[in-house]
C-alpha cells in the first residue's frame, strides 16, 4: 500500500505548480545582444508560454526591454545594435533572412511605455494595420474590425460616438486603450507591452492591468513592468534580469514567495533596484 507521506504530497503538489505544460509559444536560445561595443544581453534561455503573461521584471538597464524588443526585431532599428543566438515563434526562426519583418511585427504586435497614438481620428488608429495588412476586403468589414478591436480593448463605449474625433484627444489610459486596440486589429499572436502603465493614474492602471487578464485567454502577453504589485496581480510566469543576465524564470507565485536566487528575493523586497 502506497502512503503518501506530508513531505511527498507537498512535493507533488509543487512539481505540479512547475509543469510547463502549456505550448512554448516564442523561445529564445542564448540571445545576446551588443549594441557597439557594449553587451546589453548575455546568452538569455527564455521560453514564453502560450495564452499567459509572462513579465519581466528587473532594475533598470539590467536588460528586459532589450529582451522584449528582441521578440517583434525592433532592436533592428538600431544601427549599432546586433542580435545573436536564436528566437522562435511557433518554432520558425524569427532572424531567418527569409522572415518577413512587416508581417512578423503584425504577429508579434507591441504596446509602448507612452500612449502613442497617431494623430489621426479614432477610428483610423485602429483601421489603419488592417488597411495596410489588407485583412478587410469593404468598409464593413473594416468597420467591423475597429468595433471589435476597441470592445476587445475595453474602449468601444467609451470611444463608438466619437470614433471621428483624434486619438490624442482621448486621457492617457483611453490613449494606452487606444493603442492596444490598434496592436489587436491586426490580429496578432503575441502582444509585448513596455511598461504599459508608467504613465497611468492608478485608476487607468487597473483598467489596463484587468484588460491584460482579459485579453490572455486569445493572445500570449510578455509584459515589462517596474512594479512588482504589477507583476503579481497580472503575470502566470515571470522572469528576472539583472546586468544584462536572466537570474531566473518561474511561476509568478513561485518566484515572489519562494525564489531560489537571493537576488530575486532582494529586489522583491526593495533591497536593490
Amino acid at each position: 500500500m502506497n502512503i503518501m507521506t506530508e513531505k511527498s504530497l507537498e512535493d507533488a503538489v509543487n512539481a505540479e505548480m512547475n509543469r510547463p505544460n502549456e505550448p512554448i509559444k516564442m523561445r529564445g536560445d542564448q540571445v545576446t545582444v551588443h549594441y557597439g561595443d557594449k553587451q546589453a544581453l548575455f546568452g538569455v534561455n527564455l521560453d514564453v508560454r502560450q495564452n499567459q503573461v509572462t513579465a519581466l521584471i528587473g532594475p533598470s538597464g539590467c536588460g528586459k526591454s532589450t529582451f522584449l524588443r528582441c521578440l517583434n526585431r525592433m532592436n533592428d532599428t538600431i544601427d549599432s545594435a546586433r542580435v545573436g543566438g536564436k528566437i522562435t515563434l511557433d518554432s520558425e526562426d524569427i532572424y531567418d533572412p527569409k522572415i518577413d519583418v512587416v508581417e512578423l511585427r503584425a504577429r508579434v504586435g507591441m504596446v509602448f511605455q507612452k500612449p502613442n497614438p497617431f494623430p489621426k481620428s479614432i477610428y483610423e488608429n485602429v483601421a489603419y494595420g488592417p488597411r495596410i495588412h489588407g485583412l478587410a476586403k469593404n468598409k464593413a468589414e473594416l468597420d467591423e474590425i475597429v468595433e471589435k478591436s476597441l470592445q476587445k480593448a475595453a474602449l468601444w463605449n467609451e470611444a463608438k460616438d466619437r470614433l471621428n474625433e483624434p486619438g490624442t484627444g482621448l486621457s492617457g489610459g483611453q490613449q494606452q486603450r487606444l493603442c492596444i486596440a490598434r496592436a489587436i486589429a491586426v490580429a496578432p499572436e503575441v502582444i509585448l507591452m513596455d511598461e504599459p502603465c508608467s504613465a497611468l493614474d492608478p485608476i487607468a492602471t487597473a483598467k489596463v492591468e484587468e484588460l491584460i487578464d482579459e485579453l490572455r485567454e486569445n493572445y500570449t502577453i510578455v509584459i515589462v513592468t517596474h512594479s512588482m504589485q504589477q507583476a503579481a496581480r497580472v503575470s502566470q510566469r515571470t522572469a528576472m534580469f539583472h546586468l544584462g543576465y536572466l537570474v531566473e524564470e518561474g511561476p509568478t507565485d513561485k518566484m515572489f514567495t519562494n525564489p531560489d536566487d537571493k537576488r530575486t528575493q532582494d529586489y522583491i523586497t526593495g533591497r536593490f533596484g
